[in-house]
């Protein structure tokens, strides 16, 4: 669909985007739309590697550290751009998988 837009239809929308919402709302919204991307992306990594070591306890292989290690400080999630409820990061609650 987008790939049939002639270059005077995406002006003609991005004329319209820039009359809607506006000059100066226009760069804030692409900052919080750039936050919120870097959130998702740091949060689906975290995932990842959270199932990778699920898998490999499962496994019986373990890629943790050792017990006696320094423990690790407590990870921080991000509010979302443009909550007003919180504007410090919130620690997550400890997770703790039993056997």
């Amino acid at each position: 669909m987008l790939a049939n837009l002639r270059p005077t239809e995406i002006l003609l929308i991005l004329a319209v985007v820039f009359l809607l919402f506006g000059a100066k709302k226009l760069p804030d919204m692409a900052r919080s739309l750039g936050k919120s991307a870097r959130i998702l992306k740091s949060e689906a990594k975290a995932m990842k590697k959270e199932s990778e070591a699920e898998r490999a306890a499962e496994s019986g292989t373990s890629t943790q550290a050792p017990a006696d290690a320094a423990p690790q400080a407590p990870r921080t999630i991000q509010a979302a751009p443009g909550d007003v409820a919180s504007s410090r990061p919130v620690a997550e609650p400890n997770r703790t998988t039993q056997s």
